[in-house]
């Protein structure tokens, strides 16, 4: 479904050589293509301006999930929220700043830059590499509570949506437990939204993931955007949205 109204779309396509276990490869759509919502930056950044008194902002900071690694970044569950917020005549603008490859670390190094725009709503969807790669959940839980307070002291009144994330087995049952936990624990210490489980019917079903058996389909992605708008109306429905 195509907007007619300008869009704002930050395009972060920066090619990695390194390992990337949420994202070795190009997204195919990376290329700035403007025959849908996707454009290049310099538009978005033009569109953003014209737009900023008109209109909330939502921003999805996130990985390769996020990014809609292996799709057209329309396609990912970021780009499947904006048609469904327009539908019901909400007046918000979707911004996917998804980075292939991220990690709680290198996300908050990124997010400073990332804050120069005003927001309303922060999704925060990171976690899952550091988990992949056994990164001391120590770090993890750092690093994403001080993303979070470093959004909220540039913004005090914005709305942060947090999106919880498993591993597969095969990383030891003490580490996946422990994994789990950090994000209901952050949610409610941090008093944000918490999104249970972002992958919830997706992960681990071949028929929803690509050939990786990592990130999902077109399919898969429409799962997710469900998953995800199942909490996120509760963030532009809040005492604070409704007021503001």
């Amino acid at each position: 479904m195509q907007n007619n109204r300008p869009r704002r779309l930050l395009k972060f396509s920066y090619i990695f050589c390194l390992i990337c276990l949420l994202g070795c490869r190009d997204n195919p759509a990376s290329k700035g293509e403007k025959n849908g919502a996707t454009v290049p930056v310099e538009e978005s950044t033009a569109a953003a301006e014209s737009q900023a008194n008109t209109s909330e902002t939502i921003l999805f900071f996130g990985d390769s999930l996020t990014a809609g690694l292996g799709l057209d970044p329309n396609l990912a569950f970021p780009g499947l929220i904006q048609p469904r917020l327009d539908s019901l005549g909400y007046s918000y603008e979707v911004i996917n700043a998804g980075l292939s490859g991220e990690t709680t670390a290198s996300g908050k190094n990124r997010l400073g830059w990332v804050l120069n725009q005003p927001l309303d709503v922060f999704v925060l969807e990171l976690g899952a590499n550091d988990g992949l790669r056994g990164i001391p959940l120590a770090e993890t839980r750092k690093n994403l509570k001080a993303m979070i307070a470093q959004v909220r002291a540039k913004y005090p009144d914005v709305v942060i949506v947090l999106a919880g994330m498993q591993l597969p087995p095969n990383m030891g049952p003490e580490y996946t437990d422990d994994f789990r936990k950090i994000f209901p624990e952050i949610a409610q210490s941090e008093d944000v939204l918490l999104i249970p489980f972002l992958l919830q019917d997706v992960g681990g079903i071949p028929e929803l993931n690509q050939e990786d058996g990592i990130h999902p389909t077109e399919a898969g992605h429409k799962i997710v955007a469900d998953n995800v708008w199942a909490v996120l109306q509760k963030a532009i429905q809040s005492p604070e949205r409704k007021a503001s």
